[in-house]
């Protein structure tokens, strides 16, 4: 689950972790008091304004801008609030600005890249950091590689510390007090908080010598919100596709994409496979969506409500191996869902495993307009040629 930077900063404060500080607010009519109370409460005259939304590049995109005065800082949140804000990360299509974070501006003597996610190829925790803070960690790590530090934790004795003295060697931040214990307790934050993702970019040294955390992104590990219902309140349902909400809904999972092929599949890399697939045969897939190892007519029918949901869709390609469903039981939905929600696209249904021949057999002689396939390159080439 993906949270805003201002709850980040609020998990980041509980474990000890110098953060800018600021107030989030949502409602235009709180911007003057809030520039009020961050002067005030931190005795700063120049605030920073941040637009809070679940993508970076917000800098880039106007989403990020340093007020000398008040009155640049009423300007800039009046602005950046409501702003449909465009990044590398949201697409051409941007995302609506609901909420903003208004903090204290620190004076800044050198900006430091730093994350701590799970490297699957070595099986352990790493810190990944760079002296090349606040901009894009992708450009750094493509033009200077040799900037990208890695120090792994893994089972051996003392990983840990070994680990945080070497990043703090590598940044050559020895000098300032009781960062190793910075370190440790940013450790201790990513593992008892059960992230995916810890980044914290810039990690910044201010000019009276403090390490302070001036931006934060974290991701949490969804199958363990139960222990965090502190954290699970965090989710914001706006930054969410209101399509892939009401997957959810049903029990679905479903990711929309840009092409026109719908594609109703069972199990991930199946529906992974099949979107591949269909790019092959030259179409373009308008989604993944997984029904799960036991589709039947509640499941595919409300797959079919997800995917019309979407008016770019123009054929659906449905793609089910029958291990744990029989196949004949898929067909029967597959004609029960078509009949009661009057179906106007392109239907191709291709089913293999258990009772498949008896599953097409069904399809052959129904009343209802689709079409059958056996083998998934026929399938994904007959959707695709429906729609041209």
């Amino acid at each position: 689950m993906k949270i805003h930077e201002y709850q980040a900063k609020e998990i980041l404060k509980k474990f000890n972790i110098p953060i800018q500080e600021g107030y989030a607010i949502e409602n235009s009519g709180d911007i003057d008091s809030t520039i009020k109370k961050v002067q005030s409460d931190f005795n700063c005259e120049a605030v920073i304004v941040k637009a809070q939304i679940h993508a970076g590049g917000r800098g880039k995109g106007g989403g990020v801008k340093y007020c000398p005065t008040f009155k640049d800082a009423q300007g800039a949140a009046n602005t950046i609030l409501g702003m449909n804000l465009i990044t590398h990360q949201t697409g051409p299509e941007g995302k609506m600005v609901n909420k903003i974070l208004i903090t204290e501006a620190l004076d800044i003597e050198k900006e430091y890249y730093f994350a701590i996610t799970f490297d699957r190829s070595k099986n352990s925790d790493v810190f990944i950091v760079s002296s090349e803070g606040g901009v894009d960690i992708e450009e750094v790590a493509e033009n200077n590689p040799d900037q990208i530090i890695k120090a792994w934790i893994d089972d051996s004795p003392n990983a840990l510390e070994n680990a945080v003295k070497k990043i703090i060697l590598s940044l050559s931040l020895q000098k300032f007090e009781n960062v190793e214990q910075m370190f440790k307790d940013l450790y201790k934050c990513y593992i008892e908080s059960d992230c995916s993702l810890l980044e914290i970019n810039p990690l910044v040294s201010t000019t009276s010598n403090q390490i302070i955390a001036l931006d934060a992104k974290v991701d949490i590990d969804s199958n363990a919100l139960f222990r965090h219902p502190e954290i699970a309140a965090y989710h914001d349902k706006s930054e969410e596709d209101p399509l892939e909400l009401k997957a959810a809904e049903y029990g679905l999972n479903y990711i929309k994409l840009d092409g026109n092929v719908g594609c109703m599949v069972n199990g991930a890399g199946l529906a992974m496979a099949t979107m591949d697939i269909v790019k092959h045969c030259g179409g373009e897939p308008a989604n993944f969506l997984d029904v799960g190892g036991a589709a039947n007519v509640e499941t595919i029918k409300n797959g079919f409500k997800i995917i019309l949901s979407d008016k770019n869709v123009k054929s659906i390609l449905i793609n089910i191996f029958g291990g744990i469903v029989r196949c004949d039981r898929v067909a029967n939905g597959v004609i029960q869902a078509v009949k009661e929600l009057d179906l106007d696209v392109v239907v191709v249904v291709r089913l293999q495993g258990t009772n498949a021949k008896l599953a097409k057999k069904i399809l052959d002689e129904s009343d209802i307009e689709l079409i059958s396939a056996e083998t998934i390159n026929e399938a994904a080439t007959k959707a695709v040629e429906m729609i041209k």
